[in-house]
């Protein structure tokens, strides 16, 4: 299998952990009834870790799909090279990095493992759009 598609793959794993750790802390605040409920009712702001988590669970979703289009799209047009599979690792252990960053609230650092993880995504993108590197 391509590294392309293997990392997406692995995403599909870091998608649940997003999920998941998200839901967790939502739910510890909000509670069970919440959770299994159709969640209609308004409630009080998540408290700062929960909140944190959602945002990066939806940070994490807002740009999976340009993965999956460039890394996806490189490996289904035959471009995808040694640099398509850098980059895949590359955005892919910036995204690991990033939720645990998030997680503590470390805002800067989190900045900067993000615009990592965006410029990985630039390589495949512009492989598709301008031809092999």
């Amino acid at each position: 299998m391509p590294t392309e598609m293997t990392v997406l793959a692995l995403s599909g794993l870091l998608l649940l952990a997003h999920i998941f750790s998200a839901t967790h802390y939502k739910t510890k605040q909000y509670g069970l009834d919440w959770n299994m409920g159709a969640r209609d009712e308004d409630k009080p702001p998540l408290n700062d870790l929960a909140a944190r988590l959602d945002r990066a669970r939806g940070n994490f979703l807002e740009t999976l799909p340009l993965a999956i289009i460039g890394f996806g799209g490189v490996v289904m047009t035959g471009t995808a090279n040694e640099w398509t599979a850098i980059a895949a690792w590359v955005w892919l252990a910036a995204r690991v990095i990033y939720l645990p960053i998030y997680w503590s609230g470390i805002a800067k650092v989190r900045t900067y493992v993000w615009t990592v993880s965006l410029l990985a995504l630039l390589v495949p993108i512009g492989v598709l759009l301008l031809g092999a590197l």
